[in-house]
């Protein structure tokens, strides 16, 4: 007997239909002979319901009563499964974040989990019952329901496995594992069949929508194995999974990219010593996270071009705030760049072969596409291009390292 944890996005529980499809998934499990756990998100649209209503009210409301009506969309979904499953005939109860409970810190809107308790749920689970947990929420100090942000059933799902010492969490969304690329844009990419954490973990923080990345790295710390699948075909999915379980490492896993870049330029910025803490300081303060950075040499020293880039929904704010900040800075002109793509190759192999960068380099060199700055760490190198360039870029590469399906 194994303990599973299966985990249903928004999707997936959209209607009644796709619940009761959800309860047939569960129930084959428990006719495994497996203790299961079930972790589930609101029904698909509900969440942005009901943040819209918290906006209509009070657009600068409190968190704390935020969090109260954001929550209660993953209750009526627990609930559904658990009728769902009991009309099959499978013993199941619904469990709230604060009835387990989950315990997480008091940052309202984006809570993360310290401790989930697990004596009550298990003592459920090995009388076999099977429990539908409610994902997404948290209990905060003073006993106030908290929510985990976007994409926070993805981490409850994740650390329930963890706490319950679960053999996998299965985690069922619209797509039936992790590809190579976007197959919507390379028709050739390919499905892993494995895919170690550290590069699910570059490949969800570069842009790939598969899996959140918060649940990424609980499941790297706690070495939980996380199995992507689809609720809609029966087919085998993906395993994240540590490095070891996988015996042949491709050179090269995937090739992600993100929409989501801007670059700002600094024309001829002073170029002495305190002036890049200077520019990049202030964004800090404003919780602006900056990405890629390039400083152009100073041939007279006196003067240099600094090159970085911010999220896109962060351009407008970093253009104001430098704005400001003109004469202090010693800046000649900034110059706003808002059609960039990042695209990045990752994988565990870069560690052990030279020359990945440079095939990337070439490769795009072939096409004409122009390099504006680059980024490396130990497994990924990321370069930031024309955003017309996307699709050009992603076949190009997709091919030249040799990931295209047969």
């Amino acid at each position: 007997m194994a303990r599973i944890v299966m985990k249903f996005g928004g999707t997936s529980v959209a209607d009644c239909d796709r619940i009761r499809n959800v309860a047939l998934r569960v129930k084959t499990e428990v006719d495994r002979g497996n203790q299961v756990a079930v972790v589930v998100s609101a029904m698909s649209g509900v969440t942005n319901q009901l943040v819209d209503y918290c906006r209509q009210i009070a657009p600068l409301h409190d968190a704390k009563e935020y969090d109260t009506v954001v929550s209660t969309g993953e209750q009526v979904t627990i609930g559904l499964l658990a009728m769902a499953l009991q009309e099959i005939g499978v013993p199941a109860r619904s469990w709230m974040g604060w009835q387990l409970p989950v315990r997480s810190d008091g940052a309202h809107g984006k809570a993360r989990i310290e401790t989930i308790e697990t004596e009550g749920i298990l003592s459920h689970m090995s009388a076999g019952q099977v429990a539908v947990v409610a994902g997404f929420q948290g209990l905060g100090p003073e006993n106030r329901v908290t929510t985990l942000g976007r994409g926070g059933s993805d981490t409850s799902a994740v650390a329930l496995a963890a706490a319950l010492g679960a053999e996998r969490c299965d985690i069922y969304t619209d797509v039936d594992g992790v590809y190579t690329t976007d197959p919507r844009i390379v028709a050739k990419a390919r499905k892993l069949d494995k895919i170690t954490y550290e590069e699910m973990l570059e490949l969800a923080s570069l842009g790939a929508k598969v899996l959140q990345t918060r649940s990424v790295e609980m499941a790297m710390k706690h070495r939980v194995r996380v199995q992507v699948l689809s609720s809609f075909v029966d087919a085998p999915g993906t395993l994240v999974c540590d490095e070891d379980e996988i015996v042949e490492k491709e050179l090269v896993s995937g090739i992600a990219y993100s929409r989501d870049e801007a670059k700002v330029t600094l024309v001829r910025v002073a170029d002495r010593p305190g002036v890049a803490a200077a520019i990049f300081g202030p964004l800090a303060e404003a919780n602006i996270n900056v990405d890629m950075i390039v400083q152009n040499v100073s041939e007279d020293g006196k003067s240099t071009d600094l090159t970085f880039t911010v999220g896109k929904a962060d351009l407008d704010r970093t253009v104001n705030l430098l704005g400001e900040k003109k004469q202090s800075l010693g800046y000649e002109r900034l110059v706003p760049d808002s059609n960039v793509v990042k695209v990045s190759v990752i994988g565990m192999g870069m560690r052990s072969h030279a020359g990945v960068a440079q095939k990337m380099f070439s490769t795009l060199a072939e096409k004409a596409i122009n390099i504006q700055v680059i980024s490396t760490s130990e497994i990924k190198v990321s370069v930031l291009i024309a955003e017309e360039y996307t699709e050009l870029a992603l076949r190009a590469l997709h091919s030249a390292y040799g990931l295209d399906a047969q």
